[in-house]
């Protein structure tokens, strides 16, 4: 299938790839179709990129590179709604919010996107009851863990 992104053009991805967000992303409801991409090659970052709007991409990471001890606890509805049955099915992602510069850039990690790679499903978890920010700043936590902080 082919499809027009954000940041690589138009590109042939593999319908098996396409990852069904069955209620969307809050504020997206109506985009319910993403697939991950690469941003770069030899990055930690990722797109989420719509299969039907090319402006709706998120570029997201996986926290557990840049927060050290970040936890998610995925209540029984979340498992449930996105069949999942191992552990090891489950791939977490943040959303980053794009500063100038780079270094400024955050990261929510309140409202990770929880993906079961298996059954490609998706979700973004609201976490309410957390100390987690929504603009946390994670390249100055990478930093501090380099420096034994």
């Amino acid at each position: 299938m082919n499809i027009e992104t954000k940041y690589q053009g138009n590109i042939e991805i593999d319908e098996q790839r396409v990852i069904t967000f069955a209620k969307g992303i809050p504020a997206f409801e109506d985009e319910t179709s993403f697939v991950l991409l690469p941003f770069e090659e030899n990055t930690p970052f990722f797109v989420l990129q719509s299969t039907k709007t090319v402006e709706v991409a998120f570029v997201v990471v996986n926290p557990f590179d840049f927060v050290p001890n970040y936890q998610v606890k995925l209540p029984d509805s979340t498992i449930d709604e996105l069949g999942i049955q191992k552990q090891e099915e489950v791939a977490t992602f943040v959303m980053l919010t794009v500063r100038e510069p780079f270094a400024g850039t955050t990261a929510n990690l309140q409202a990770p996107v929880i993906i079961n790679a298996a059954k490609q499903k998706g979700k973004q978890l609201l976490m309410s009851d957390t100390h987690y920010q929504t603009k946390h700043a994670i390249f100055k936590e990478v930093a501090a863990a380099k420096e034994g902080k």
